[in-house]
């Protein structure tokens, strides 16, 4: 499939690093040759040097012949006219736009978005986005990925096997002897580097990443169970002022649970800008790592310190001072999968992937299957689908066994008459079903076949 990119920026590598996996011909927009250079020398991409919004900018990058534009350039009107010239000239059959300004999102304004007036099909909001996957991630101290399915009735968690957990050697067959109140369903393990799906007699080790699904209304009792509770946030430290820390700030200051919350940022107009947009939030301007400047914020007394700087070693020796100093929760945003690797020497602190989050973002659009929502999970570990098995599906009335999904993948839960269960093989998929699906990132082809 052939896609347009605009912008080379954080956002636009993000997206770029993730379409490149598949079978895609990607070319890239942008007005900065060295931003362009940059992406060309990493991805395997065609660079076109311009304005998105341009007309002959675009029919240079052969937009006549593109599926899809996504407009993810860091100024919102650039990208809602690049999708109005790729519609109105150029008939490009989908558009995605990446718009940030809170005014252009207020639903007052939904109906600007439509072929009569801006032909935008999606919007995405990249650093919203990461705000609020970090905000709710940590409503639930311990794991380190928080996604909602089956509108809110089912979670996914994400998190690190402690060596104290009364779960470690146990058969997952077994799980729910130990402990009565949990009811889980795990999807993957990630034991060091190596990803694979356990079968019922498999056990967890100390350090495993797991992915479970569990019951909205079973989260606290899986967390105690799997022994990786944590205090409560109510104070937080946010490293880097910029529109990630500035939507973080308005969350924590409308939740009744967060006591303080403090910003840091070296930039003084970014500092003062900051003060005038946040009304409870303390804004400290000064360097990051100043012992200074950490202990006039209080970093002993705090419960999560968060860095969402554009820099990753910033972000990452930011949260390591911050959990030498003694806070429970860290969390490091990198833009860089080749982070990844540090997994293992980073101790308890959470690493959100930025591609990951934006990815997920516009899965639907990428997806030939008809999925109802779809998450990067991880960083690059898989996908998670959620979708509505229709009566023309080729795996309707089909048992689990009989769909034959690749081993690498596999049908994890089932929403059926708003109850929720999960599937053996022998189980029959039924028309009306709602189920979440995992798929390996090698299988995303076969599984898109199978469902479609």
């Amino acid at each position: 499939m052939k896609i347009i990119v605009c912008g080379a920026g954080s956002v636009g590598r993000s997206i770029v690093s993730y379409l490149i996996k598949g079978n895609n011909d990607i070319i890239v927009i942008d007005n900065n040759q060295k931003a362009l250079d940059d992406l060309a020398q990493e991805f395997d991409i065609l660079p076109v040097l311009g304005s998105a919004s341009h007309p002959e900018v675009l029919e240079k990058a052969d937009a006549a012949k593109a599926r899809l534009l996504i407009a993810a350039t860091n100024v919102d009107e650039v990208n809602m006219v690049a999708c109005q010239v790729a519609h109105s000239v150029f008939n490009v059959p989908r558009k995605i736009a990446r718009i940030d300004a809170q005014d252009f999102l207020e639903p007052l304004w939904a109906t600007l978005y439509n072929e009569k007036s801006l032909p935008i099909d999606l919007i995405i909001s990249p650093e919203i986005e990461i705000g609020k996957y970090i905000y709710h991630m940590l409503k639930i101290p311990g794991a380190s990925e928080v996604l909602p399915l089956f509108d809110g009735k089912m979670q996914l968690l994400g998190f690190k096997m402690p060596e104290e957990s009364p779960l470690i050697k146990v058969p997952l067959l077994n799980l729910g002897q130990v402990s009565e109140d949990i009811n889980v369903e795990v999807v993957c393990v990630n034991r060091r580097g190596n990803i694979f799906i356990p079968y019922r007699n498999d056990m967890l080790e100390a350090g495993d990443e797991v992915f479970l699904l569990t019951p909205d209304d079973k989260v606290e009792e899986t967390i105690a169970a799997f022994g990786i509770e944590r205090p409560a946030v109510e104070r937080v430290i946010i490293f880097g002022g910029n529109k990630i820390s500035r939507y973080m700030g308005k969350l924590f200051e409308k939740d009744d649970n967060i006591i303080s919350c403090k910003i840091i940022e070296e930039d003084l107009q970014a500092a003062r800008n900051l003060a005038k947009d946040l009304n409870n939030t303390v804004v400290i301007h000064g360097p990051l790592m100043s012992d200074k400047i950490l202990s006039e914020a209080g970093i002993g007394n705090t419960d999560a310190a968060i860095a969402v700087t554009m820099q990753d070693n910033d972000n990452l020796l930011a949260t390591m001072l911050a959990g030498k100093s003694g806070v429970n929760t860290t969390v490091a945003l990198v833009n860089s999968p080749s982070y990844n690797n540090l997994i293992g020497l980073i101790g308890n602190s959470i690493l959100v992937d930025r591609t990951s989050v934006t990815i997920s973002g516009i899965l639907q659009e990428l997806r030939k299957a008809d999925v109802k929502n779809a998450y990067s999970l991880g960083r690059g570990l898989g996908e998670i689908w959620e979708m509505e098995i229709s009566d023309g599906s080729p795996i309707a009335g089909k048992t689990v066994r009989a769909a034959d999904f690749p081993a690498s993948s596999k049908i994890c839960a089932c929403l059926r008459n708003e109850e929720i269960s999960y599937l053996g093989e022998t189980d029959v998929l039924q028309a009306g079903d709602k189920v979440i699906i995992y798929v390996d990132s090698a299988a995303i082809r076969k599984v898109e076949k199978i469902i479609s």
